[in-house]
């Protein structure tokens, strides 16, 4: 396994660290891919990737006496977002930030996790706030999103910060089309001059599409769709799905897996990111590593 981190000098989180698979000397080329990319030979895990910012939480405890907090609103029961939630809250622990968890069920009124989000935007001791997505269908997803302060908008959703991505190759094709992963995956890709073509449900020959792609980011949430029919030899891939399907022999049931069929994939691509163990970490680091920004920013410490 091998890590990789996208530099983005122009984001609040400047560092995204993902987790590839080296097959052959394919990884050699991924400079040219996206940006400038620095490779790493270690295999990365979610504690050491934590590690980078736990001395940054420490330092900002100890000069201000104030312990960045990190709210968290799950609403329903899906279970790959409930594993989501449960890793942010160990994450939280291992590097000192205070988590504040709200549970509810599928049935909640948007008004009740509306009052939540108002309540946490105005609590002094809360320095980013997070709604897991996505969410029941009864609700308006973009109201409750753009109910975030700015200021505490750790996951980047709010309509101000998803702007500032568009300020600013390869074919690159992005598989769907949400304003979680496809739409700003497209955007930081034209901003590095990728050809970029997002693939949706009403996309036709989406599978003659995405082989054209030298780069494929998928986060679609269907397991396996991705099959190695649809992958051009040499391709880099990012998998951001994380789909339960049924395994009798897992202790929870089921086990985790990716938009891509990993196994097929690998005999193709130059590299793919694992699930779980790829976008997953970084995403939480770069989560609590924000909040504590929004901490650092809030007392004006530098």
């Amino acid at each position: 396994m091998t890590s990789i981190i996208f530099t983005d000098p122009s984001s609040a989180a400047a560092v995204h660290r993902l987790s590839f698979t080296r097959f052959s000397n394919g990884l050699v080329s991924l400079r040219r891919y996206v940006g400038p990319l620095h490779v790493f030979s270690h295999t990365p895990t979610l504690p050491r990737a934590l590690s980078l910012h736990a001395p940054r939480s420490s330092r900002f405890i100890t000069a201000i006496g104030v312990v960045p907090g990190l709210a968290v609103i799950l609403v329903g029961d899906r279970k790959d977002s409930a594993t989501y939630v449960r890793n942010k809250k160990k994450a939280c622990e291992s590097v000192g930030i205070k988590s504040f968890e709200v549970n509810l069920p599928n049935e909640a009124s948007e008004q009740e996790v509306l009052k939540y989000i108002s309540d946490f935007n105005g609590d002094p001791s809360v320095h980013g706030i997070l709604v897991q997505l996505p969410l029941p269908s009864h609700m308006n997803e973009q109201n409750i999103l753009n109910a975030v302060t700015i200021e505490k908008d750790v996951d980047g959703f709010h309509p101000l910060n998803i702007g500032r991505l568009a300020m600013r190759g390869k074919r690159a094709v992005v598989i769907g089309r949400s304003n979680i992963v496809g739409m700003p995956a497209a955007l930081l890709l034209q901003r590095e001059d990728a050809t970029v073509t997002i693939v949706h449900s009403r996309t036709k020959n989406p599978e003659e599409i995405t082989r054209q792609a030298d780069i494929i980011i998928s986060a679609v949430g269907q397991p396996n769709m991705v099959r190695g029919s649809w992958i051009k030899p040499g391709a880099v891939i990012i998998d951001v799905g994380i789909n339960p399907v049924e395994d009798a022999s897992s202790p929870r049931g089921y086990r985790l897996v990716g938009d891509v069929c990993y196994d097929e994939a690998c005999k193709i691509a130059a590299a793919v990111t694992p699930v779980p163990g790829g976008v997953g970490p970084m995403t939480i680091a770069m989560l609590l590593s924000n909040t504590v920004s929004s901490a650092k920013r809030a007392y004006n410490f530098n």
